[in-house]
C-alpha cells in the first residue's frame, strides 16, 4: 500500500511509519516540524526514517491548504493515518488558538484531500480525553461524550463529527482511534515518564499531580501502533443494524467507526513512578500537587470492540514498557 502518515516526526507517528516500512509499504511522510517541543528530537526521529527504502518526507503544514491540496493531488493514497496534532492538554489552555489551527483547520484539510482525491481509507487519531466528565470505567465508545473538560478533548471530538460527516455524505471510510496515555522509547519531552525521568536523574523534585490520586491506562507505543495497522487494513463499512431511534454512537448507517485503544487497566500513578525508579535504581523525590485546570482523575480504555474486529488486544506491562524507555532515554541522552 501507498500510505500517507501525518505526524511523521512525531512520536506516534514515526513508530507507525517504522513499522509500515518494515511489512513492505510505500510511505509519505508529512510532518511540520515546530517547536512545540526540541526540533532535534523530531529530526532524530526523522534521519532514521530517512535511510529507509519506500520513504518519502514532505514538510509541510495541515493548516495550509494549498500545500496539503498538493500532497493530495501527487500522492493517490491507499489509506491516510493523520496523527499530526496540537496535543497537550494543559498547553492548550495557554494557546487554544493553536489548536484551532492544526486540529479544527488542519484536519478539514485532509478531509478534503481524502475526499477529492479517492482515498481508500481515513484513520485518524483522537483521545481518551474525549470521554471528559464521564466516571464509568471502563470507558467503552458508545458512552456520551458531550462534556469534554479541554480545548484539546473538544477538538478532538470535533474530528469525530467532521468524520462522520464526510463518511455520511461522501462515503469516505473513516475510522476515528481514542488513544490512552501513549508512552514509550522516543516519547514527548512534555508528557510525563519523559519530565519524570529527567527530573530524577537530574535529583530534582518531580511533579505529581492531584498529590498521586490519579489513575491512567497507560499504553505502550508498539500496541498503538500494533491497533493502527491491523484498523488500516480493515475499513470499515455501513453498520446495516444502526437505529437511529436506538443510536450507538460508536458506529454508523455511514462507513464511519471509533475504537478505543489503551491496556484495558487501571494504574495507579505511584505504581508508574515506582516502576520508574525501579528501572532507574533512583528513589524519586516527589512534589505533590493540587489537580490540574482540564485534567481527569481516572481513565481505563474497554478495548473489546478492537479486538472483536481486529483480533489483536493491547497487553504491555508498565514495567516492561518503562524499562524499555528507560534504556531508550540513556541511550539516546547519554546518560
Amino acid at each position: 500500500m501507498k500510505i500517507l502518515v501525518t505526524g511523521a516526526a512525531g512520536f506516534i507517528g514515526s513508530h507507525l511509519a517504522k513499522r509500515l516500512l518494515d511489512r513492505g509499504d510505500t510511505v509519505v511522510g508529512l510532518d511540520n516540524l515546530n517547536d512545540y517541543y526540541d526540533v532535534r528530537l523530531k529530526e532524530a526521529r526523522l534521519a532514521l526514517l530517512r535511510e529507509r527504502p519506500g520513504f518519502e518526507f514532505v514538510r509541510a503544514d495541515l493548516a495550509d491548504r494549498k500545500a496539503m491540496s498538493e500532497v493530495f493531488a501527487g500522492g493517490r493514497f491507499d489509506a491516510v493515518v493523520n496523527l499530526a496534532a496540537q496535543a497537550g492538554v494543559r498547553y492548550s489552555i495557554e494557546n487554544p488558538l493553536a489548536y484551532v489551527d492544526a486540529n479544527l483547520v488542519g484536519f478539514m484539510n485532509v478531509l478534503e484531500g481524502a475526499r477529492h482525491h479517492a482515498t481508500g481509507h481515513l484513520v485518524f487519531a483522537s483521545t481518551s480525553s474525549i470521554y471528559g466528565l464521564n466516571t464509568s470505567l471502563p470507558f467503552d465508545e458508545s458512552q456520551n461524550t458531550d462534556h469534554p473538560v479541554s480545548l484539546y478533548a473538544a477538538t478532538k471530538k470535533a474530528n469525530e463529527a467532521m468524520a462522520h460527516s464526510y463518511a455520511h455524505l461522501f462515503g469516505l471510510p473513516c475510522t476515528g482511534l481514542r488513544f490512552f496515555t501513549v508512552y514509550g522509547p522516543w516519547g514527548r519531552p512534555d508528557m510525563a515518564l519523559f519530565k519524570f525521568t529527567r527530573g530524577i536523574l537530574a535529583g530534582e523534585p518531580i511533579p505529581v499531580f492531584n498529590e498521586g490520586r490519579m489513575i491512567r491506562d497507560f499504553t505502550f507505543v508498539d500496541d498503538i501502533v500494533e491497533g493502527i495497522v491491523r484498523v488500516i487494513d480493515r475499513p470499515p463499512k455501513p453498520n446495516p443494524a444502526w437505529d437511529s431511534a436506538k443510536a450507538d454512537a460508536a458506529t454508523s448507517s455511514a462507513p464511519w467507526r471509533v475504537y478505543n485503544i489503551g491496556n484495558n487497566q487501571r494504574v495507579k500513578l505511584m505504581r508508574y513512578i515506582r516502576a520508574l525508579e525501579t528501572a532507574l535504581g533512583i528513589t524519586a523525590k516527589l512534589d505533590l500537587l493540587p489537580m490540574q485546570a482540564g485534567d481527569v482523575q481516572a481513565t481505563e480504555a474497554d478495548t473489546s470492540a478492537l479486538e472483536a474486529a481486529t483480533g489483536f488486544k493491547p497487553a504491555t506491562p508498565v514495567e516492561e514498557g518503562i524499562r524499555r524507555f528507560v534504556a531508550w532515554y540513556r541511550e539516546y541522552h547519554r546518560v
